[in-house]
């Protein structure tokens, strides 16, 4: 995705980062899909290890609206306030615990819980442990990012 390089975690970070997820995603038995590159955020931000994620997309089908990808996160990661005008998203947490804070409420999520997200709904959610997301939702869209630091503005 170019849109999401500004994002995005680069060079030798990134091949590090890309390593220690499938080693983790090894040990859980699990294997993650090579439809598309994976995509490394950081959020423009120099601390991977507190501010990031690594994307796993299964499918980004803007003529038939739909877009599956798995978001995994090391313990203590965080993925930065945001919201979206036009997707709208269902968390499934298959591995570790997250919590997510929707609407300033924070919620504990453990695997099997589940959590849609509508259209514009703030949200933001961090690893308590290493952490693997199941997304389902509308496309991911250019300029549907809007993150609450007024750095990132709309991605």
């Amino acid at each position: 995705m170019d849109w999401t390089r500004s994002v995005e975690l680069q060079g030798k970070e990134r091949k590090e980062a890309l390593r220690r997820a499938a080693q983790r995603l090894r040990r859980w038995g699990l294997r993650m899909p090579r439809v598309f590159s994976p995509l490394v955020f950081n959020f423009g931000r120099n601390d991977f290890s507190r501010w990031g994620h690594i994307e796993y997309w299964i499918a980004n089908d803007e003529k038939n609206w739909y877009c599956g990808k798995f978001l995994f996160m090391f313990k203590g990661q965080t993925c930065l306030a945001h919201h979206h005008r036009k997707k709208h998203e269902t968390f499934f947490i298959v591995k570790g615990r997250v919590a997510m804070r929707v609407k300033g409420k924070k919620l504990l999520m453990k695997p099997g819980d589940v959590l849609p997200m509508p259209q514009k709904t703030i949200h933001t959610f961090t690893a308590l442990t290493d952490a693997l997301i199941l997304e389902v939702s509308l496309p991911s869209l250019k300029g549907d990012n809007f993150f609450e630091d007024k750095k990132l503005g709309v991605v």
